[in-house]
């Protein structure tokens, strides 16, 4: 029976102190696991030392061990009173506080290991066995220093198990019902029942320390205290496959020995022996596996392969700009290997899009709840918000999480300590099997993080290009539209003026010819002799109606032009006489400006085919031009040629030519050169233009060369073959 107890309390012993050792080794520095590691050391101590009373025999050794299992209780409640003041997050210990319980641990402490008549007397033998006797006060003032703190702890972890939220209220409650099971029993049989002289059960009171290791054990599986699941499965995998292996070759060698050897004796073969190893050896890959696997489905059924989750949701974002098929697929493939009750994305609005929500068995959140958590978690400063991990000064923000049955919120944001709003928020509910979020999984949680902040912001990037590119698209829709419109009413307009100029220029041709006539004839002496000084004004007077006829026939042609009406109507033409007539109408004009116009006439010069009404207004067009835009004393040179092949006719002046930049639009509609605007404010621009149509609808091509301040050349030259001479010559 003794043997019995003995290996009961080891085994009690070791397994404190290897819970004890397994949460040390998780964070050599962290308060609360150095202060947990005590305790356990202290109660595998005083475990180990009830141990060696019972088995030692000697009365001397036995009074040692003890003055051990006394004083080890004493370590219990200072390290217990630590846990608790610094459970679940490390914290400050009272300075009073701390100085009553370490003045109360050495007062007791010191005699208690110096003073052999302190606590413990001397050790009497019964017939059930050993018996410490007790110095009634020293032991009343050791029993009442227990008392004081053991309940005082508890008390501690009874209100955190109130106050705490989420899993530290859970393993805080976990804590309290395990100690207080094991505090109940071990005072009561270790203390109390010694204090009124029963000594008997002092090996039991030990042995209730299971419950307080089982809590431990079922607050690391269910509430993630310690973050000690993969050491425990793998530590119990250990265990139950070595363990099996040893008890099932023990017994199967010892029965096929038993049966194959003669008289029993087989413990000597040998052979037997040999094959059981062997059999070992190769199934201990087998059995190790069952158990990896069994307590795999014990302490993470919903366990998943970190690489290939990674890998996939990878190939995602690399593979997808559309921000909705993005956030869809991303959040089934979280929730695949995550199995939370809900996964959702938010993202916030913007100036060119609403709030959007994409997820899976998407929740109705309050939009009360919505606008407060968007404001308290900038705060948290962390990506990744574990609802179990936020601390009192973000107590709020932690019950509206919990009432919506969020465990995980994920600010979409480039750096954790920034202040504003990212992009949005990725929402985690529990999950399924009602186990918490592990380290492991907030650390894939975090690399997720990063990597769904750079791929929303590009969809983002994308979506908001395309809405660009689909606006843009719009607006140009809508301006051609108002364009057209626009250009519609112009049309209309410009028919109109058309219409107009058309009529205005047929009825000013016939007054306008019958002005120039009478004229003509006052010049030509039918009314008699014209005095000298009328000559000069009625042949101004002539040269005007002159100009304004060609006025009115290039208006008329410009409108005949748009509507589709100008056409060349050749008839047999001298150009020559056509040339002179238009010089003799000019050459007073000149003469008045001070200018020498001078022609080169041809010696003979064929009839041509030739719309003569309106090459003739080309010729008065550009030496008219020429001797407006030619100062006083210049001089204009007139030139009609022709060879085998085509004809030419130029004028050249001195006059002011035509700067370089401007060349390129001066045969254009209405055009006129800022040199040539000053010179003659009056002009239409028309008349080049009209020129150039003529002679391009002639076969021909236009002649022009200037250079600014230097004078220019206007001709124009036409090949034969389109203007089909007669086939006899004429004298000019």
């Amino acid at each position: 029976m003794l043997a019995f107890k003995i290996v009961l309390l080891l085994v009690a012993a070791l397994a404190n102190l290897f819970f004890g050792l397994a949460v040390w080794q998780r964070d050599l520095r962290k308060t609360n696991n150095i202060s947990f590691f005590a305790l356990t050391l202290s109660i595998a101590g005083w475990v180990a030392g009830i141990a060696a009373f019972l088995l030692t025999k000697s009365p001397e050794t036995a009074l040692i061990w003890a003055k051990i299992y006394y004083f080890f209780p004493l370590l219990i409640a200072v390290s217990l009173i630590m846990f608790v003041l610094t459970f679940p997050n490390g914290g400050r210990i009272p300075r009073l506080l701390l100085w009553l319980l370490l003045s109360g641990f050495v007062s007791l402490a010191i005699p208690l290991v110096s003073v052999n008549s302190f606590v413990t007397g001397e050790v009497i033998y019964r017939d059930w066995g050993k018996e410490v006797v007790l110095e009634g006060f020293s032991y009343s003032l050791y029993a009442l220093y227990l008392l004081a703190w053991y309940p005082g702890a508890l008390l501690i972890m009874y209100k955190k198990s109130k106050t705490e939220h989420g899993l530290h209220k859970k393993q805080a409650r976990s804590f309290f019902r395990g100690f207080l099971t094991t505090a109940i029993f071990a005072v009561t049989l270790n203390l109390i029942f010694p204090w009124v002289g029963n000594y008997r059960y002092i090996w039991l009171g030990p042995l209730f320390t299971s419950v307080f290791l089982w809590s431990i054990g079922y607050s690391i599986v269910k509430h993630r205290m310690f973050d000690l699941r993969l050491f425990f499965a793998r530590s119990l995998a250990y265990v139950f496959s070595h363990g099996f292996l040893i008890f099932g070759y023990s017994v199967v060698s010892q029965m096929i020995a038993t049966h194959l050897t003669p008289d029993g004796q087989g413990a000597e073969f040998d052979p037997v022996n040999v094959l059981m190893i062997v059999f070992a050896v190769l199934s201990y890959g087998y059995v190790k596996r069952f158990f990896d696997r069994a307590t795999n489905s014990l302490f993470y059924r919903d366990a998943y392969d970190p690489q290939f989750f990674l890998d996939d949701l990878n190939k995602l974002l690399v593979s997808t700009t559309d921000i909705g098929e993005l956030l869809e697929s991303a959040t089934t493939i979280i929730s695949e290997n995550m199995k939370p009750e809900f996964a959702v994305f938010g993202l916030k609005e913007s100036d060119t899009s609403i709030r959007r929500i994409y997820g899976i068995n998407r929740e109705s959140f309050k939009e009360q709840d919505i606008e407060r958590v968007r404001r308290m978690t900038p705060s948290v400063h962390e990506k990744v918000i574990a609802t179990d991990s936020l601390g009192e000064e973000h107590r709020d923000l932690r019950a509206i999480l919990d009432r919506n049955r969020i465990a995980i919120i994920i600010r979409l944001v480039d750096d954790a300590n920034d202040t504003k709003e990212g992009v949005g928020y990725f929402v985690l509910g529990v999950k399924k099997s009602g186990n918490p979020y592990g380290k492991q999984d907030i650390q894939i949680l975090d690399i997720i993080a990063n990597e769904l902040v750079i791929a929303t912001q590009n969809a983002l990037r994308f979506e908001e290009i395309q809405q660009f590119n689909v606006t843009l698209q719009e607006k140009i829709d809508r301006a051609t539209k108002q364009l057209k419109h626009a250009n519609d009413k112009l049309v209309a307009l410009n028919e109109t003026k058309d219409d107009f100029i058309s009529m205005a220029s047929h009825q000013l041709r016939t007054p306008l010819t019958a002005v120039k006539g009478n004229i003509s004839m006052i010049m030509d002496g039918d009314f008699g002799k014209v005095p000298k000084t009328a000559q000069d004004p009625l042949g101004q007077a002539y040269a005007s109606s002159e100009r304004m006829v060609g006025l009115i026939a290039d208006l008329l042609n410009v409108s005949r032009l748009r509507t589709g009406k100008f056409a060349i109507q050749p008839v047999a033409s001298n150009l020559d006489a056509v040339v002179k007539s238009e010089l003799k109408q000019l050459q007073e004009t000149a003469k008045t400006r001070k200018l020498t116009l001078k022609y080169h006439a041809p010696k003979q010069f064929p009839t041509l085919q030739l719309d003569e009404i309106k090459v003739r207004q080309v010729i008065m067009n550009f030496i008219d031009n020429a001797i407006y835009y030619t100062p006083a004393g210049g001089h204009i040179d007139v030139a009609l040629t022709h060879n085998t092949k085509a004809i030419e006719f130029t004028v050249t002046d001195s006059g002011i030519g035509v700067p370089r930049h401007l060349q390129k639009n001066l045969f254009t509609k209405f055009y006129r050169a800022d040199n040539a605007q000053k010179m003659r404010p009056d002009g239409t621009g028309i008349g080049l233009f009209m020129a150039k149509k003529v002679i391009v609808a002639s076969g021909g091509s236009v002649i022009f060369k200037s250079r600014e301040g230097r004078g220019s050349t206007f001709g124009f030259t036409i090949p034969l073959a389109k203007i089909a001479p007669a086939p006899v010559a004429q004298q000019s």
